[in-house]
């Protein structure tokens, strides 16, 4: 009977350390870092909209008729398309600032009947539309709300036609300005967003030389005050993205 005593003794000795390391709690590790989304890194894409041009005409030809008075204005409505690049920093929290340069082609043309003169029209096409801004925005994960502002370029021609003789000025130029904006852009994936959004863009009221197009006819000269509003959406391929959490 004692050597069963101490034979069992001696098995629940050598089993303890084994149940203490089996009931010991396990060790918590933590799980790696997934990647989320941000809107750290660079862009190229392509856009398409549509704009409305307002223009109103003022005489300022020296010794003409009708001298500063209003010759009235018109209103052109059409499409455009283009392209973009840009760059973006998101900050530690959700605020992110870019910068990005855009070109759009269009050929918005107008035309309104002199409101002083009888017989004659006055005519402008639009052929392009440029801007380069900067941005301010504040992230929702994949989604970037901002708004835009900066400089903008539109190339414009003009023209002035009668009745009689056809045309008989034209002029051309490209006119600086400036463009605020707001808009909304979702990444999609890792490598594509699209955004939509709209930007108002003023160009002053420059006085334009109009040439004459006929023998006897003096220089011309207007002021055209012109204002353009822009609505469009596009897709962007982006390179960058991804940040640890």
């Amino acid at each position: 009977m004692r050597k069963f005593l101490f034979g069992t003794a001696a098995l629940i000795a050598l089993a303890s350390p084994a149940i203490a390391a089996d009931v010991r709690p396990p060790v918590y590790k933590a799980p790696p870092a997934l990647p989320v989304w941000s809107w750290t890194g660079c862009y190229v894409g392509g856009h398409a909209g549509g704009l409305r041009t307002h223009q109103e005409w003022i005489n300022q030809t020296p010794g003409g008729d009708f001298f500063g008075e209003s010759l009235g204005g018109h209103d052109v409505n059409h499409w455009l398309g283009g392209v973009q690049a840009g760059c973006d920093y998101q900050f530690a929290g959700s605020f992110v600032i870019g910068i990005q340069g855009d070109y759009a082609w269009t050929d918005a043309e107008g035309s309104h009947d002199s409101a002083r003169e009888i017989g004659v029209v006055y005519h402008s096409k639009t052929k392009s539309l440029a801007s380069v801004t900067g941005r301010i925005g504040y992230a929702w994960d994949r989604f970037l709300g901002y708004v835009r502002g900066g400089g903008a370029w539109q190339r414009d021609d003009y023209w002035a036609t009668t009745i009689i003789v056809g045309t008989a000025y034209a002029g051309r130029e490209t006119r600086p300005g400036w463009t605020i904006g707001i808009g909304g852009e979702y990444a999609f994936t890792n490598v594509l967003s699209g955004f939509v959004e709209y930007s108002y863009y003023d160009f002053g009221n420059p006085r334009i030389g109009l040439t004459p197009l006929l023998v006897g006819l003096r220089p011309g000269f207007v002021d055209i005050k012109e204002s353009t509003s822009v609505v469009r959406a596009g897709l962007n391929v982006r390179f960058g993205g991804y940040a640890a959490r």
